[in-house]
């Protein structure tokens, strides 16, 4: 859920390419016959499902990068580079298709006027799976989860080099948990109402408690967005009372950037919590999970409900200001909208401290009895 490595989150970048033009780019740039297509949601990039009609009927996603991102070449060969990395360390991540030429993406006019806008287009393996949006969470999963985020985290940092990892360090990017404060541009977007009050606390806490302690947090890089759409699921059992999923796919790389280990917790609690009937007991699962790879300090315990918080008022601001620039996506735009106010005034309203004891607690008791 990216734009721009500035803090300017969206300007009008996103492609509007039809299905047509879609197949004509993967056969011209990829060399591929495309026998189907079809578009999938996306935020500010445009993503094509294609089936080729090559031996086995492949399938791939024709990712097709808004204007503003692809300038940075760099950014994307990172992003890219990472995935491919993941994939030949056993996690389920997507692998590009190489062009004609043997490169892993291509710079393409969107169309043949002069002048036109160019588009960074790659194609990525179709990963199988169910979104977790699409899914009714439990434990396990949840506990799943947090922990692909802190390994996700600790193999990348500990283990990826590439020369384009450089780029990785994003100063401005409006989506980096470290840039909350940076908000207080787009906060118009609210209009004048009681959501706006809690995000400007919100910011306002960030500011006087988080910004100070970020040099005692682990620095690591960070996914950035494991979110409810971007995490996929496939069912590993056949009781339909207790399923048991298993991680099939991880997507969407585009909000890569320099961060923390507590901020990949956070943003995956945030996410987990959008659709979940009893938001507030998701954050144990999660937090234990992820501290079986990767343990909190003291530090970064104390910074995980305004961690929280800030992701959910990034979301929820940056949706509404999209909103107004790109009306016809609202509804896609808004999806965390629909239950993310919701959550957030309860979690002010229940306060800091009774939050914080309900996941404490719930991640406390796995030390117990910790999954297999």
């Amino acid at each position: 859920m990216s734009s721009g490595n500035d803090c300017q989150p969206q300007t009008l970048t996103k492609p509007t390419i039809g299905e047509k033009e879609a197949a004509e780019l993967v056969d011209r740039v990829f060399g591929l016959k495309v026998s189907w297509v079809r578009p999938l949601p996306s935020y500010d990039d445009q993503n094509f499902h294609v089936r080729v009609s090559a031996e086995g009927a492949d399938e791939y996603v024709l990712k097709i990068t808004n204007s503003e991102d692809s300038q940075e070449p760099d950014l994307i060969e990172a992003q890219t580079q990472a995935m491919m990395f993941l994939s030949a360390e056993g996690f389920p991540s997507a692998t590009p298709y190489l062009t004609k030429d043997g490169n892993i993406m291509s710079l393409e006019s969107g169309d043949t006027r002069p002048g036109s806008k160019k588009y960074m287009v790659r194609l990525l393996t179709y990963l199988p799976g169910t979104p977790v949006a699409k899914i009714a969470t439990n434990a396990q999963i949840l506990y799943e989860i947090g922990k692909l985020a802190a390994r996700v985290d600790k193999v990348l940092s500990e283990k990826f080099q590439h020369p384009s990892v450089k780029s990785l360090h994003r100063g401005q990017f409006i989506w980096n948990l470290a840039n909350v404060p940076l908000l207080d541009q787009y906060i118009y977007a609210l209009g004048q109402n009681k959501y706006r009050a809690v995000v400007e606390q919100v910011i306002e806490q960030f500011k006087g408690k988080v910004i100070p302690k970020l040099s005692s947090f682990r620095a690591c890089i960070n996914h950035g967005d494991l979110n409810d759409h971007n995490i996929l699921v496939d069912s590993s059992s056949a009781s339909l009372e207790n399923p048991q999923y298993r991680v099939s796919g991880i997507l969407d790389f585009s909000d890569m950037s320099y961060g923390y280990y507590v901020f990949e917790v956070a943003i995956a609690i945030m996410y987990m919590m959008i659709e979940s009937p009893d938001p507030l007991s998701v954050g144990g699962h999660v937090l234990a999970g992820f501290e079986s790879v990767v343990p909190l300090t003291v530090e970064e315990r104390g910074a995980l409900f305004l961690l929280v918080s800030g992701r959910f008022a990034q979301s929820l601001v940056i949706a509404a200001h999209t909103a107004l620039l790109y009306p016809e996506n609202k509804e896609y735009l808004t999806i965390t909208a629909k239950t993310g106010w919701k959550h957030l005034m309860t979690m002010f309203e229940v306060g800091q401290e009774a939050v914080e004891k309900t996941w404490f607690e719930t991640a406390q008791a796995y030390m117990h009895h910790a999954p297999a």
